[in-house]
């Protein structure tokens, strides 16, 4: 599949892509994106498969137009009792100032798509216009499977050599993940000091002159001059999440909304702790990376986000949100609290303004 055709072939008219995120995105949010001609998405992440065939199924009935679902395709966790136990010890201080106590035992709260023959089956019985990929890439079976089911294929990647691999895999296009995107990063290797850290702009240059695939770039993207940055730089189209979240169709907190319309905004920041994978958003008190004590490494990932939910759950019933994962990228300050498709009109209006009042010496 080539650039030319990447939009036209699963049938969207605009070259915008409302982000899957995992508490965010929902079937209205992702239904009223590609009603206004986007693509809309939903993340499956944290769904078994008879709730992703439920979300799938809620989608189509609020859309027959295309739209995205995204997996999560993360290394399973090993249960290291020893880095588990150790996380668990540290943050019980903070279960106790809630009166509550730190679970038992920790849960693998989202299965990777790796090991999950019955999603794939899922997707191929509900065949949605697009599956995406995070943190990861599937087997390159598995990829030709869903091809050979009409279904187009996108791979998110944070570095040239994770868009070689996702390219091998066969996938469609590749999601280009700047740094300063919100939530969590998507990394193939999420060990310490592993992250490239590669901005947009680079790494959207570095796709789109080494890698033979469709890129479409996200990351701190949240208007309509933003998308035509994007698009100079060689992308066909970009992915926008922290610009939905104030949509009335999301599923965003109310607390999350007022900090994103607060000062908090302007200080979005990467961490590990909350869920054990590299996140970008509002920080909380698990944010613990610019600390100087000593600080266990925090549970694998998804072991480490079942006791940040615990944790969280405790401190609401006692008024606290100190401990909510805000998930925002460093675009944060430009969200506008607009219906999606309106936001929509909006953006293309926005980018239409800019190219006609470009000039050049």
């Amino acid at each position: 599949m080539n650039t030319t055709n990447f939009w036209s072939s699963i049938g969207v008219r605009l070259p915008i892509i409302q982000a899957p995120m995992v508490g965010v995105s929902t079937p209205v949010l992702a239904a009223e994106a590609s009603n206004a001609g986007a693509l809309g998405s939903i993340g499956l992440g944290a769904s078994t498969p008879d709730q992703a065939r439920a979300l799938i199924k809620q989608t189509r009935e609020l859309t027959d137009q295309p739209f995205n679902v995204n997996m999560f395709c993360h290394r399973p966790a090993r249960f290291s009792h020893t880095q588990n136990d150790a996380w668990l010890a540290y943050t019980a201080k903070w279960f106790s100032e809630f009166d509550a106590a730190p679970p038992q035992e920790i849960r693998e709260i989202y299965k990777s798509f790796l090991s999950d023959r019955g999603m794939l089956e899922v997707l191929l019985a509900e065949r949605p216009a697009v599956v995406s990929f995070h943190f990861g890439t599937p087997d390159a079976a598995w990829v030709a499977e869903l091809r050979e089911a009409g279904i187009v294929t996108l791979g998110c990647a944070t570095t040239l050599k994770e868009a070689q691999m996702l390219q091998k895999t066969g996938v469609d296009a590749i999601v280009a993940q700047g740094y300063e995107a919100g939530g969590h990063r998507g990394v193939f290797d999420d060990a310490p000091n592993q992250d490239h850290e590669l901005g947009l702009f680079p790494l959207t240059r570095m796709l789109t002159t080494h890698v033979g695939l469709p890129v479409i770039a996200a990351g701190g993207i949240m208007d309509g001059v933003g998308i035509n940055a994007a698009l100079a730089l060689g992308a066909i189209g970009v992915q926008m999440g922290t610009a939905f979240i104030l949509c009335p169709e999301s599923s965003a907190t109310p607390e999350h909304r007022a900090a994103l319309v607060s000062a908090r905004a302007h200080e979005t920041r990467v961490t590990s702790y909350v869920s054990g994978r590299p996140a970008r958003g509002l920080a909380n008190r698990l944010y613990l990376e610019n600390t100087e004590q000593q600080i266990p490494v925090p549970a694998e990932y998804p072991l480490a986000y079942d006791v940040a939910k615990a944790l969280h759950a405790a401190a609401v019933l006692k008024g606290c949100h100190d401990f909510a994962a805000q998930w925002a990228g460093q675009g944060a300050p430009l969200a506008r609290a607009l219906p999606a498709a309106e936001l929509i009109k909006t953006l293309v209006e926005e980018m239409r303004s800019a190219s006609t009042s470009t000039t050049f010496l």
